[in-house]
């Protein structure tokens, strides 16, 4: 789910990839990438689940202005992803509500 081709921007270059969990799975990104685009590139599209209905949220501004793309990285909740790069052995989990610090 990874642009390899831009008409603008030309083809992907060679990075190097990292492993990282989320939600116990562990996926590959490219070191340096945003956790967001890590986690759309492996298919997953929300993040958050709302605190009172629960409703699912992803990526609305990606520039870490409004708080629908926070998720619990390394026990840390409210982490903004758009603007986190991803690093080696992250653990990146889906945040329910406002999140706990673990």
């Amino acid at each position: 789910m990874r642009i390899t081709d831009h008409p603008i921007l030309g083809k992907e270059e060679k990075r190097k990839t990292i492993i990282i969990t989320v939600d116990g799975k562990e996926i590959t990104a490219y070191e340096g990438e945003m956790i967001a685009a890590a986690l759309i590139a492996a298919g997953k599209r929300y993040f958050r689940l709302t605190r009172k209905y629960e409703k699912p949220r992803g990526i609305f501004c990606a520039i870490g202005r409004c708080t629908d793309c926070v998720m619990n990285v390394n026990g840390i909740p409210n982490v903004r992803t758009c603007v986190t790069p991803v690093e080696k052995g992250m653990v990146i989990e889906t945040q329910r509500g406002s999140g706990e610090w673990k």
